[in-house]
């Protein structure tokens, strides 16, 4: 059964992660997502695409529970390179892809938020990247996407404290467009979404691509090392004790190993 739905409402895609409680980037989803953008390419009519979360939150984070199933160094660098190849797919995709985040986008929710166009956020909605509360790190380009928005200073405060911030926040830290109260998020968002898709289908497209020049080309360089750097932090012993916490609903005890 498909952790997502789609539907296309004059020439946008609507596409809705329904996987309750947290809406968790489980390898599931992140499989669906990639039949659904496959959909996507396949109707020409389609000038837009809506990603939002279904229930509490937009996305709650990565789904850490199956983390403790994968072996070694190598499968969590794998992990890491699959999202990774998705989420640079979606920031290259041929039609912008607008987040309307509600309730938390955190860790990998938010790095999938940052992966799209445009984010429109509700007032009171949680952003932030608390992997090393986990004893882990970002592993699905969050070490670069978020400076990109946000510079580099508030990129070190919020990984390394991982506290998230509002909505109205990350619209002045540049992390988010705008910020509307709960009850409007889904609406405004549908209306910009809307107004792109007036426009010609070949201009859409050309600024899709036109756009990403202006972005370092180090950014491939970046994310391979953080896919590096995931691989191994998870082979050490805080990570294991963070994430054993994070399932007992206890504070980690990290011994710096």
């Amino acid at each position: 059964m498909s952790t997502l739905t789609l539907q296309v409402k004059e020439h946008v895609a609507e596409i809705t992660i329904e996987s309750p409680p947290a809406n968790a980037l489980s390898t599931n989803i992140l499989n669906d997502l990639s039949e659904e953008l496959d959909r996507v390419e396949q109707d020409p009519s389609i000038k837009a695409i809506l990603l939002k979360g279904e229930g509490k939150f937009f996305s709650a984070g990565a789904d850490i529970k199956e983390f403790t199933s994968l072996q070694g160094a190598s499968d969590y660098k794998h992990l890491a390179s699959k999202g990774q190849e998705l989420f640079n797919r979606i920031e290259n995709f041929h039609i912008p892809v607008i987040a309307a985040i509600h309730g938390a986008a955190l860790g990998g929710g938010l790095e999938l938020a940052m992966s799209c166009h445009i984010r429109y956020v509700a007032d009171d909605a949680k952003l932030g990247l608390p992997e090393l509360n986990l004893g882990i790190i970002p592993g699905f380009a969050g070490t670069q996407r978020l400076p990109r928005y946000v510079g580099a200073a508030k990129a070190y405060e919020m990984i390394l404290t991982g506290v998230p911030i509002t909505g109205s926040e990350a619209v002045s830290a540049g992390l988010a467009n705008k910020s509307f109260a709960s009850e409007e998020l889904f609406q405004e968002a549908e209306k910009l979404a809307h107004t792109i898709s007036l426009k010609s289908g070949p201009t859409i497209q050309h600024i899709m691509k036109l756009v990403p020049y202006a972005f370092t080309p180090q950014f491939n360089e970046g994310i391979n090392a953080e896919a590096q750097a995931f691989g191994e932090v998870f082979g050490n012993e805080d990570a294991i004790e963070g994430i054993q916490a994070f399932i007992e609903k206890r504070k980690p005890k990290f011994n710096d190993q």
